[in-house]
């Protein structure tokens, strides 16, 4: 399990089926739906404002969650939070991805199937409609997201679902090896049927 705290009485709450990664931090007032995917080096820290995590939703490694007292930090059902991004104070809708490294500020509301890019810096009280396409530092609305892309979005927040399932199930400590053994594949088994399906979908 994460590393959890208690703190002012609140006591995070991770429910079954939901995969906390050990390295990753949980403190206080934190409340993560089902089957989410809490990655190594996450820290969600509800010591002032509440954190909540909607069911389905991940965020990834190294991501930083928090906020001020009285605003809430939430992702919704599905949300898809990449690695290194910083959400403060701010609601990402339902089927909704944030990039790498991208910064949303206190009082944002991203709108449902809205897609961040890399990097991209929201400024605080900035009201996206769903579906946007958002990018650039200060971001900015460049056009709206297409069927494709949401059900691109959709098929990796699934991947990260898997994944949570397949980590609750397999994932554990190790020494590691000196050498590469013999015969050891490219990808597990399951990851084949994974990437066949993704291929598959595209055509």
């Amino acid at each position: 399990m994460a590393y959890c705290y208690e703190f002012k009485g609140f006591v995070p709450v991770v429910p079954e089926g939901t995969f906390v990664h050990p390295q990753a931090v949980l403190i206080g007032n934190v409340i993560l739906g089902k089957g989410c995917y809490i990655g190594p080096g996450a820290s969600l820290r509800g010591d002032f404002g509440k954190i909540v995590i909607g069911d389905g939703a991940n965020v990834q490694d190294n991501c930083i969650m928090h906020s001020f007292p009285g605003r809430d930090a939430v992702v919704k059902v599905d949300g898809h939070i990449g690695h290194g991004a910083i959400l403060h104070g701010c609601t990402v809708g339902r089927n909704a991805l944030v990039g790498m490294n991208a910064v949303i500020m206190d009082g944002v509301n991203l709108g449902a199937e809205s897609i961040v890019g890399a990097q991209a810096f929201i400024r605080g009280e900035t009201v996206i409609p769903p579906r946007s396409m958002v990018v650039g530092s200060p971001a900015k609305i460049i056009r709206e997201v297409s069927e494709k892309e949401v059900a691109w979005k959709t098929r990796g927040t699934a991947e990260y679902q898997q994944l949570a399932r397949d980590c609750l199930a397999r994932l554990k400590p190790v020494e590691p090896l000196n050498e590469v053994e013999a015969g050891r594949p490219e990808v597990a088994p399951s990851d084949v049927v994974s990437i066949q399906e993704a291929r598959q979908q595209d055509t």
